[in-house]
Order: structure tokens, then C-alpha cells, then sequence
């Protein structure tokens, strides 16, 4: 238990390192389906090695150490009270940090479903007037895409198809839920930040990619991007298509060059790197489980 219970805070350092080169390298449907995955498993595992470490000093164990060190049984105890202290404290954060999360994905979830009120159940597109340039899919059953009249204004007929491709992909590939949970993960383990951002990324690329598959041309799509990211940048920042200026570059410049491969050894290499703390977990739960067992016999 020594060593399992904190290497999997190590590797959520690596999987924050590997996700922008996988997200680089890798189809963008492929790594942010395998990154999400993995950073759902090392939350999961690393929330339970802080509840490891706290139960370790707070609930059973130091009393059975106790009373062994009684008896005249020499043990250790298997977590150093200032370490015991401190994942109490940090478990309290991620409660706390979860809690928050989950809180403004609701807010978030009820203001869409406002913007649809008063639609017909089987209107797609909500076109709303508006000199704010924006454009955004709307989760639900049926999923609805939100258009603005200045976004609808400043693109062509060609570039307004890429946009509702855009905005249909992350409907169809079901992209919120994805981000959603690559958001929680983070909010419980902020060392897997750099891999929601990749994969809020990769989500972007993989609806661009479907749009130009779509559209049947990748220039079509390029320049669509440019397009409604000047006209959103002459607004406000990132305030359509989820762009920023370095995301947008990024994008633009991807689709200039042919897709990414579906580099399976590498994605199936991430997932590895994500199973491994939650069986690092495992056995460190194995081994406090041990320990304790043997002072009570």
C-alpha cells in the first residue's frame, strides 16, 4: 500500500502530459473518446486513494495499530498521520469540487432548455435575433441547434452548411456528455485539467472533421471557421463555435492538411495508462484490507 496508493497521482501528471500529443496524433473522434475514458478512470481511482489515506488514519486502522502496539506487537502504521490529514482535507476539496461542477452543468442544462421553450418537438434549427454572433447545439430529446442572426448574416450559403454540419455532429456524436464527464473528472483530480481541455478540443476538431466530410470539402470548412471566428471576434471572444484565437489557428490548420489516423496502439496505450491507477487502487485497497485483517487475527 506504500507506493500504490500515491502512484496514481503521479500518473494523472502523465496522462496530462501524453493527452495533447495524443490529441495531435490521433483521430479527434478516437482520442477524445480514449482520453475521456482514462481521465474518468484516474479520478475515480485517485478519489479513492484519498479515501484510503483519510480512512486509513481517521477510521479503523490507527485503533487496531493501537491495540496491536499493546499487545506488544510491533507494526507501522500504514499512513503517516500528516498524510492522513491531508487527503481528509483534500477529499473535502474534491467533494466540494464535484459538487460545484455538477451544480453549473444543471444552470447550464436548464438555460438551454429555456432557449427552446415554446419550439415545436420537431423544430431542429431555433434561429433567434440577435446581433451577437453565436452558434451552439442544444442537448435534449430532440437535440435542437441555436443560431443567431449575425452568425447566419456574416456566412455565405456553403458556410452556413458547414455550421449546421458542425453543430449536428456534436448532436449525433453526443459531445456534451463527453465533456461533461471529462469536466468532472477534472474537478475531481485538477492535475487532469490539461486533459479536459484536450478533450474540449478534440471534441471541436471532431465535429470539423464531420462537417467537412459533410460539406465534401475541407477548404469549404477552413474557411467557414475563419470566417465566423472574425465575425465573433469583431463581437466578443469566443463566443461561437467554441473559439478562442489559438483553438481556432489549431483548427483551421488541421483542416489544411489530410486527417489524422486512427492510431489504435496509441489509444488503446492511453486507456492502459488510465486502467493502471484504478489497479493500483485496487491493490492498495487489497493491502490495507490485509493489514487489518492480520492485526484483528
Amino acid at each position: 500500500m506504500r507506493f500504490d496508493v500515491y502512484t496514481p497521482l503521479l500518473l494523472s501528471l502523465l496522462l496530462s502530459v501524453v493527452a495533447p500529443v495524443i490529441g495531435g496524433r490521433v483521430a479527434p473522434a478516437l482520442a477524445a473518446r480514449v482520453l475521456t475514458s482514462a481521465a474518468v478512470l484516474t479520478a475515480a481511482a485517485t478519489t479513492w486513494t484519498l479515501v484510503l489515506l483519510a480512512a486509513a488514519l481517521l477510521g479503523d486502522a490507527p485503533p487496531v495499530v493501537r491495540e496491536a502496539r499493546e499487545d506488544g506487537r510491533p507494526l507501522v502504521d500504514p499512513v503517516p498521520e500528516v498524510i492522513g490529514v491531508a487527503a481528509g482535507v483534500a477529499l473535502a476539496v474534491v467533494v466540494w469540487r464535484v459538487q460545484r461542477a455538477v451544480r453549473a452543468e444543471r444552470r447550464t442544462r436548464r438555460a438551454l432548455r429555456r432557449l427552446c421553450a415554446g419550439q415545436p418537438a420537431d423544430t431542429e434549427l431555433i434561429v433567434a435575433a440577435s446581433d451577437v454572433p453565436q452558434a451552439f447545439a442544444i442537448p435534449g430529446r430532440p437535440g435542437r441547434i441555436l443560431v443567431t442572426s449575425a452568425m447566419l448574416g456574416a456566412l455565405a450559403p456553403d458556410e452556413r452548411r458547414v455550421l449546421l454540419a458542425h453543430e449536428r455532429a456534436h448532436l449525433a456524436h453526443r459531445h456534451g456528455p463527453l465533456v461533461t464527464a471529462a469536466t468532472l473528472a477534472a474537478a475531481a483530480n485538477p492535475l487532469l485539467a490539461p486533459v479536459r481541455s484536450a478533450v474540449v478540443f478534440l471534441v471541436e476538431r471532431w465535429a470539423d472533421e464531420q462537417a467537412a466530410t459533410a460539406v465534401g470539402d475541407r477548404r469549404t470548412t477552413a474557411r467557414a471557421l475563419a470566417r465566423a471566428a472574425l465575425t465573433a471576434g469583431r463581437a466578443r471572444p469566443a463566443c461561437t463555435l467554441h473559439f478562442t484565437d489559438r483553438a481556432v489557428t489549431r483548427r483551421i490548420a488541421a483542416l489544411q492538411t489530410s486527417p489524422p489516423p486512427h492510431l489504435w496502439p496509441a489509444a488503446l496505450a492511453v486507456l492502459a495508462l488510465g486502467a493502471l491507477p484504478a489497479l493500483l487502487a485496487a491493490d492498495a485497497t487489497g493491502d490495507l484490507l490485509g493489514l487489518l485483517s492480520g492485526v484483528l487475527n
